[in-house]
């Protein structure tokens, strides 16, 4: 925890909406792109997913799992980038956010579910 940024209070929350400043900060170029790398192995999971989905129920809940996290990915980010004001989207997975959380993992457990019950 040496970072100028967060080390000093310069980011306002760094705990939840600015946490990928904190980690990029502290990890560098590799570990941003890390972790936008796993961001993206997910959202591709989802997508295949539901490509490979028995039923539409599924397809549709898994796509929309995807595209749920996606969004909450791609407003934090622009959150971080200064392209649109900060209005407390948590990052997904990593931030301090309980309900965010929580919601999430229930919707992957629905997408582990549409996983197991696919064609084989």
């Amino acid at each position: 925890m040496q970072g100028t940024q967060s080390r000093l209070n310069f980011l306002p929350e760094k705990h939840t909406d600015f946490i990928f400043t904190t980690l990029a900060e502290e990890f560098g170029f590799i570990g941003g792109l890390t972790l936008l790398s796993l961001y993206i192995l997910i959202i591709v999971f989802c997508v295949a997913t539901a490509l490979a989905a028995r039923d539409r129920f599924s397809s549709l809940v898994s796509l929309v799992v995807a595209i749920t996290f996606f969004l909450f990915f791609a407003v934090n980010m622009s959150m971080v980038m200064g392209l649109a004001p900060v209005v407390g989207v948590p990052l997904p997975l990593v931030s301090y956010g309980g309900s965010a959380m929580l919601v999430l993992l229930a919707a992957f457990g629905l997408v582990q579910s549409a996983t197991v019950h696919r064609t084989r």
